[in-house]
């Protein structure tokens, strides 16, 4: 990755993936679930529900969702964050396709 000096300080330009520019491990996961949460975060907003109604409607308890909402998602799968979503209502759509390098990689698109 590309380093400058600005202004004293040396900086990098990101990978696209925080986690894996901070060498943590299975960072595609994280990015992946991260993505996930903050749609289930806007989801929950734009519904206007509390973090009760929010764990009945996902089917989890209102712990995880209260840890879910400061950062602790780690107890719960892709899957189980991709249920949620679908529970509050949105269509999760994954398409698969060639590569431009000879390396595939995850992109989580919201509209």
């Amino acid at each position: 990755m590309e380093k400058k000096i600005i202004e004293g300080v040396e900086v990098q330009r990101s990978s696209g993936n925080v986690f894996a520019d901070l060498g943590l491990p299975e960072a595609e996961n994280l990015k992946i679930k991260t993505g996930l949460v903050v749609e289930i975060r806007k989801a929950m907003r734009a519904l206007g529900l509390t973090q009760q109604a929010a764990a009945k409607r996902m089917g989890i308890s209102q712990a995880k969702v209260s840890g879910m909402m400061r950062g602790d998602f780690t107890n719960l799968s892709e899957r189980k964050l991709m249920d949620c979503l679908n529970r509050l209502g949105y269509d999760i759509e994954i398409k698969v396709r060639p590569a431009a390098e000879p390396l595939g990689h995850l992109t989580l698109a919201s509209a």
